[in-house]
């Protein structure tokens, strides 16, 4: 355990703090919809996902590469699963949600968008108020993902869609194509409140830097600080602020700032006054005061990770750490919890490291285990002292819960459901229904009642301890 902020067992305290109920570097090699279900809420800083993109392509490693046998498949097909998530959406606070996910063009982009809601959900019930999420994407579903995270997150809790140029040349095409080169991928930042942190980048090393400045700096004084010159004056009329300065007249509308912070700027050198007596008082921006020019949303300074670097894996959708360091950089703070729910290849876990953040990643691949390590062992130069697991981790949020089948529970139940079973939507009487897991115990279901329902023996012994979307399959099947 490397600090408190982070707790591997329950404790007393776990319901008030929102802390995180898993040790600093743990990876999960399992569905990230279970695992996510049993993490605290609000225990997150930061989320970064590069998800599948519903490309219709198989993806895998080389041979001999170092995630060799590393492989998903991104193609989605509709199934009877899927129309139980929607149901499972079908809730007053998510219709608007639901209707997006109706409204798509074809059972495959239905299917894959019901995927990414249900895990979304999960997203943004483990991020703080401060928190922020960051959803790497391409054109084959941005558009439709805009909306999802729209609905979810809220639109007024959108901040940017950053795009990176992933690559040069012209971009998988040819000669021949009848289409522009797509050299580009979508980056969807939404904050989860108002109040999400945000910590501007600057640029200070890119080609164009040094024109910039030398256009930006043009000026040098008595001891060699280069300097640029703003305007002082005010943009509207302020009648207290007309005043003369050192015998240079105001601007018709006044200055921008009061006589006296007028004085104290120029005692600290920070005026520049012109030469003919009716021209215009200046501020100086001194170049050693400039941080750079500020990062905007068209990221073309971080090239794709080249073939030869020491961060390649194989991996066939890899990112490079400088762009996941850039993200880190912009939204979380030393000893910040980083999460990646699809971390494939470990990256946002390595560059989370490297920038002193703690961290956890998931994905349904054994094989980001092994690529965690290695990469620990050969960027980091750190021994692994995390954990990898495949269990599904325990809330310690939810405070002491009554059993779930109590009485309260059962005669609640009963009431939403007016006596029906929740599978066949027969009536019974209250004594032969029973209280049962819509999402299983071993899936992350909680005890909470928006968790529960009532059904009848013969559905309940259907279902056993699966998710209900499978009794669902599997009374349409019957039918």
């Amino acid at each position: 355990m490397i600090t408190n902020k982070i707790s591997s067992e329950p404790s007393l305290e776990a319901h008030e703090m929102a802390i995180a109920n898993w040790k600093n570097q743990t990876i999960w090699t399992a569905d990230n919809l279970y695992v996510m279900r049993g993490m605290n809420s609000e225990s997150v800083d930061l989320i970064y996902l590069d998800p599948p993109f519903n490309s219709k392509t198989n993806y895998a490693a080389p041979i001999g590469s170092k995630a060799a046998g590393a492989a998903f498949k991104d193609t989605w097909s509709l199934s009877d699963l899927d129309k139980e998530w929607i149901n499972l959406l079908d809730k007053g606070k998510y219709a608007s949600l639901r209707r997006i996910l109706l409204a798509a063009i074809t059972a495959s982009d239905k299917s894959y968008l019901v995927y990414m809601a249900s895990r979304l959900l999960e997203m943004k019930r483990l991020l703080k108020p401060t928190g922020s999420i960051y959803l790497h994407c391409d054109p084959t579903m941005s558009h439709y993902l805009k909306l999802v995270m729209d609905a979810i997150f809220g639109k007024g809790n959108f901040r940017n869609e950053i795009v990176w140029k992933r690559k040069t040349g012209r971009g998988e095409t040819n000669h021949r194509a009848k289409r522009y080169g797509t050299v580009t991928d979508q980056i969807f930042y939404y904050s989860k409140s108002s109040s999400g942190r945000f910590l501007p980048q600057y640029d200070s090393r890119s080609s164009d830097y040094v024109s910039h400045i030398a256009k930006t700096f043009p000026f040098a004084d008595d001891f060699g600080c280069r300097y640029g010159t703003d305007n002082l004056a005010s943009p509207s009329y302020r009648e207290n602020l007309i005043y003369d300065y050192r015998g240079y007249p105001p601007p018709p509308k006044g200055w921008a700032i009061s006589k006296a912070t007028m004085a104290q700027w120029d005692l600290e050198g920070r005026l520049a006054f012109p030469k003919n007596p009716l021209g215009r008082i200046r501020r100086k921006r001194f170049l050693n005061e400039y941080p750079g020019r500020p990062i905007s949303n068209l990221w073309d300074d971080i090239p794709a990770i080249p073939s030869h670097s020491k961060e390649r894996t194989g991996y066939p959708t890899q990112k490079p750490l400088k762009l996941l360091g850039r993200i880190i950089a912009s939204n979380s703070l030393p000893g910040d919890v980083v999460l990646d729910p699809f971390c494939g290849c470990a990256t946002t876990c390595i560059a989370a490291e490297m920038n002193g953040r703690l961290w956890t990643g998931i994905d349904i691949s054994p094989k980001a285990g092994d690529l965690l390590i290695d990469r620990m062992n050969s960027e980091v130069e750190a021994l692994y002292k995390g954990a990898i697991r495949t269990d599904i981790p325990r809330r310690t949020d939810l405070g002491k819960l009554p059993p779930y089948n109590c009485l309260p529970n059962r005669k609640f139940l009963y009431g939403e459901q007016d006596g029906n079973c929740a599978g066949c939507l027969h009536h019974f009487e209250a004594r032969h229904l029973e209280v049962d897991h819509i999402i299983a115990r071993a899936n992350g279901g909680t005890d909470h009642r928006e968790n529960l329902q009532l059904l009848c023996s013969s559905c309940n012994r259907v279902k056993g301890s699966r998710d209900m979307e499978y009794l669902k399959a599997k009374l349409q099947i019957a039918a």
